[in-house]
């Protein structure tokens, strides 16, 4: 397990049990005292949780819900912000690209606003930004909005049919040598029905996440054109998915 992933494991059960001691953290992860409070040092250094004696404590009840005015606390913005920066020099002028919904999204939206190039979006924080920054070509997905994803459903089958990109950019909870997952089923099932209508899907994942399955698999490796990554990520299902086809860029 790498440091990143240590770091998300750690974030992630301090968010289930709100305090965990050294050795709590030492026996889920199977790593050493020093390792555990090392990790547990830099995440306090950084603010993501309170160091208390022999363990830490949650920094609030949840993880802070990020917006494009504070898209920096988006855990691992770094990496997120180098990924979104490789993905947009794949987009030509003149091309049209569909963005999905995340932080690791709407960096990418961030990135390619202003360029030559047609957005379709379903994801309203990105559709809104775009349009406040009047981006000359933007296309807004129609249908129901779910508030709990602040994007738009559309009721009907043929409506993606409405709808074309050279490109699909999207992220997900986990990816392995079987392919992209993702745990919200509704937003999942609103993506696959764009897949037939694009040219290349892009997978924009942070490095805690490869080799981590989570959800539904929202899109199987031979589907995948291209994997966008940390270098810290796990090197084995890197390679699995080079065997299958999938081209890797690590940032």
């Amino acid at each position: 397990m790498t440091e990143s992933q240590r770091h998300q494991a750690l974030l992630e059960l301090l968010q289930q049990r709100g305090f965990v001691s050294v050795e709590q953290v030492m026996g889920h992860m199977q790593i050493s005292p020093a390792t555990a409070r090392r990790d547990i040092n830099k995440l306090s250094t950084e603010g993501k949780l309170k160091k208390v004696r022999n363990g830490a404590e949650a920094v609030s009840q949840g993880r802070v819900a990020w917006t494009p005015m504070n898209i920096h606390q988006a855990q691992n913005h770094d990496e997120k912000m180098r990924i979104a920066r490789a993905a947009s020099t794949l987009v030509r002028p003149g091309e049209s690209v569909v963005i999905n919904c995340g932080s690791t999204a709407f960096l990418l939206g961030r990135e390619i606003c202003g360029k030559d190039a047609q957005i379709i979006t379903n994801y309203l924080p990105l559709a809104n930004f775009l349009i406040e920054q009047e981006h000359d070509s933007v296309i807004i997905m129609g249908g129901q909005y779910n508030k709990s994803q602040a994007i738009t459903l559309a009721p009907q089958e043929g409506e993606t049919s409405l709808y074309a990109g050279h490109w699909m950019f999207t992220s997900g909870k986990g990816l392995t040598a079987e392919g992209l997952y993702k745990t919200d089923m509704l937003t999942a099932m609103a993506e696959q029905k764009m897949l037939n209508y694009v040219g290349k899907l892009v997978a924009l994942v942070d490095s805690s996440k490869v080799g981590q399955r989570a959800g539904m698999l929202f899109s199987r490796a031979d589907q995948i054109d291209m994997v966008i990554t940390g270098r810290d990520a796990d090197e084995r299902v890197l390679q699995q998915l080079r065997e299958q086809g999938v081209e890797v860029m690590l940032v």
